[in-house]
């Protein structure tokens, strides 16, 4: 699948979901803005979340009571009617392609077709890690060389203590090539192959939808699992297998 044919196929969905509930019509206002770090995810223990070091952007949709969180690196405020969100260019534009990933999350979470659309905030981010490697040791017992896709601290410093073999890839310059937790990030395009050649398990942040990139790592013959919220909405439409416990945390 190319990254056109991925958001094609977004678009269609999504527009059939609001076709069969009768939302195109009545004049839904969805209110879409950035966060700050400190709304996004609290005043946790640790500094060296991207998004607190000004890396990333979580923009917030708000539409009936619920809410629908995405990250992005092309953050934009919106307002407007479910038609308009439809209507915009998320195949060119990527301001819009945030919009558009944040209004749908809303939406879903409000007809109940998908959880954890909003970030986990102060301790939720370090439980995060802990929960996951329960999650790990139940659903992937055998998993031992595990990839991670996408620079979670939490979840790199768990995995570099739970006595598997880890390897990371991240596309910031930043990260790449430096040492985190005993482990050498590595560049997510120039890796990515070997990756896939070498690990029993992948976990991919679900921010990956954002840019495309997503693409890279679906039908795989490994394993991937996809985390974090971006992806809470388009996971259940595309059929892919996404873990999140934000929901345990408010």
């Amino acid at each position: 699948m190319t990254q056109t044919q991925l958001y094609e196929r977004l678009k269609k969905e999504f527009a059939r979901i609001v076709a069969e509930n009768g939302l195109a019509e009545e004049p839904v206002a969805v209110r879409c803005r950035a966060l700050t770090p400190e709304e996004a995810i609290g005043n946790t223990r640790r500094t060296d979340f991207p998004i607190l070091e000004g890396k990333d952007v979580m923009i917030q949709a708000e539409y009936r009571g619920s809410r629908g969180q995405a990250f992005t690196d092309a953050p934009a405020a919106f307002s407007g009617t479910l038609a308009q969100v439809l209507a915009l260019n998320i195949l060119q534009d990527a301001h819009a392609r945030g919009l558009f990933i944040a209004c749908m999350n809303a939406v879903m979470a409000h007809l109940g077709r998908c959880t954890g659309t909003v970030h986990c905030r102060t301790q939720g981010p370090e439980q995060c890690a802990v929960d996951m490697h329960a999650w790990l040791d139940t659903e992937y017992p055998n998993a031992r060389r595990v990839g991670l896709v996408g620079y979670q601290p939490a979840l790199l410093e768990m995995l570099a203590g739970s006595g598997r073999q880890v390897r990371v890839l991240d596309l910031n310059p930043e990260n790449v090539g430096a040492a985190r937790f005993g482990v050498r990030v590595e560049d997510g395009a120039r890796a990515r192959e070997d990756l896939i050649q070498w690990a029993d398990l992948i976990l991919c942040t679900g921010s990956t939808l954002c840019n495309g990139t997503l693409v890279d790592y679906m039908e795989l013959p490994v394993p991937v699992v996809f985390f974090g919220i971006t992806l809470a909405g388009s996971a259940e439409l595309l059929g892919l297998r996404r873990v999140c416990f934000a929901d345990r945390y408010e």
